[in-house]
């Protein structure tokens, strides 16, 4: 329901967060606790629902270089416009956790070439994303990054950037364009997107958001009921039914019915 009010919104794509499935699928943190075909479950049901491009988070890629082929090939299946590998050791942890490791530079580089090799539609994005920021330091996350695009990535994503300046100067190092990863709460700044558009980042993550304000609401409203035996006091932070269905599409679905009535 998220990616349709999303595409109702008028955004331009919506991302199929590792975080978002593991939170709202197993009730989990973000601990490499997903296995790929969960993921390709949760992006056709998104590709069902919307026509969006959907970004997907294929976490580490789910295993080595030949695990990366099965993924790819899955989730472009299962309708990914783009997909996002990580450099991180499996099972690996939410960028804004600390506690990560990454795995050898070389090891990735070879993740990127299965992904690239394996893509059936040339316009599937691989997006490489690195870990090494908050490991080995900044100068290291770019100089991976570097490499990630010389192996074919398409954009890259260096992981939690501590201020501005690192922000700045990652779009002015890296020759394709960047993502950045708002995630309220955790270590990167919002400087905004226009800002971050005119230093080289070419779509910004809000890891999360709709989940975060979901969980707000649902705490509110459930606690109020739970207390009060009524929903009377937390009505107005309700959608109304006709938004609901207005949401889910349902006049579409009526339409339908009635279309193939056999009366």
């Amino acid at each position: 329901m998220f990616a349709r009010v999303i595409e109702d919104l008028g955004f331009d794509a919506v991302y199929a967060t590792g975080a978002g499935i593991a939170n709202m699928s197993l009730g989990a943190p973000d601990v490499g606790l997903t296995t790929v075909t969960e993921v390709a479950k949760a992006v056709s049901d998104m590709a069902e629902a919307v026509d969006l491009p959907i970004i997907v988070d294929a976490d580490t890629g789910f295993g080595n270089a030949v695990n990366t082929v099965r993924t790819v090939r899955l989730l472009e299946r299962a309708g990914a416009s783009a997909i996002q590998i990580e450099d991180q050791v499996f099972p690996k942890k939410c960028g804004h956790f600390s506690g990560k490791a990454v795995v050898r530079q070389s090891e990735m580089v070879q993740k990127i070439h299965a992904a690239v090799d394996s893509r059936q539609d040339d316009d599937l994005m691989i997006i490489a994303r690195t870990d090494a920021r908050a490991v080995e330091g900044l100068d290291a996350a770019i100089a991976r990054a570097h490499a990630y695009i010389e192996a074919g990535a398409d954009m890259t994503f260096v992981e939690a950037p501590q201020d501005f300046e690192e922000l700045a100067r990652i779009g002015r190092d890296l020759p394709v364009p960047q993502v950045a990863n708002i995630v309220f709460g955790g270590g990167t700044p919002d400087p905004g997107r226009d800002t971050l558009a005119e230093n080289g980042f070419g779509f910004v993550l809000y890891a999360n958001a709709a989940l975060q304000a979901a969980l707000r609401a649902s705490r509110e409203v459930l606690g109020a009921l739970k207390e009060d035996g009524s929903l009377d006091r937390v009505g107005s932070r309700l959608a109304s039914f006709e938004e609901r269905q207005a949401t889910v599409d349902k006049a579409t679905w009526d339409a339908l019915e009635e279309r193939y009535n056999d009366d």
